[in-house]
């Protein structure tokens, strides 16, 4: 009997504590959209001793969205310079920098207000230099950038952003060679 009541007493205990964590998250957490402008900062690497560090803006889409799939698509552009460094076949170090335009859709569940996301975009890039690597050697400085990539917002109005992305860069075949050059790269954004 004794532990009958208790197990009563808990089960309504949890639930009622349940019920106020729901209703004071749902009061706390403000309505978050993907509107915002935001700068931000990367680091990424490559094989062959590659890596490439940048900052870059995001510009989002204001007018437009997009419900898909429980949740709701958004787009930006994103605007970026980078500083690649790759080792060469005699040891030395290659030195570029590359400037791209990206247009990016973005996915976020629960409507939009999920804090986790998934996104991809392509766009283009041109580089001061072709790119070099030991065993890999570009033949345009203008090359297609692709990625995919995961992340979450946090902080009291969601303004701090975490992302980690696969991105890869290739002329597309337009001229060959074309290796193309795989970065994995993490990415921290703040919003305006």
């Amino acid at each position: 009997m004794r532990s009958r009541i208790s197990r009563r007493f808990l089960s309504s205990w949890t639930a009622g504590a349940a019920l106020c964590l729901v209703s004071w998250g749902a009061q706390s957490q403000p309505v978050f959209t993907d509107h915002s402008p935001s700068w931000y900062a990367q680091g990424g690497v490559a094989e062959n001793d590659a890596h490439a560090v940048g900052l870059g803006v995001t510009l989002p889409w204001r007018q437009w969205s997009y419900a898909f799939a429980s949740g709701q698509v958004t787009g930006h552009w994103d605007l970026f310079a980078s500083h690649w460094t790759s080792r060469l076949a005699n040891d030395e170090r290659q030195h570029a920098n590359v400037f791209g335009v990206l247009p990016t859709l973005r996915w976020r569940g629960d409507q939009g207000q999920s804090a986790w996301f998934a996104q991809v975009g392509t766009g283009l890039t041109l580089a001061t230099e072709r790119y070099e690597s030991r065993y890999k050697r570009f033949s345009t400085r203008y090359n297609f950038a692709t990625h995919l990539a995961v992340g979450a917002n946090f902080g009291d109005r969601r303004e701090h952003e975490l992302m980690l992305r696969l991105e890869h860069y290739s002329n597309a075949g337009i001229k060959h060679p074309n290796p193309g050059e795989n970065f994995l790269q993490l990415r921290y954004a703040h919003r305006f």
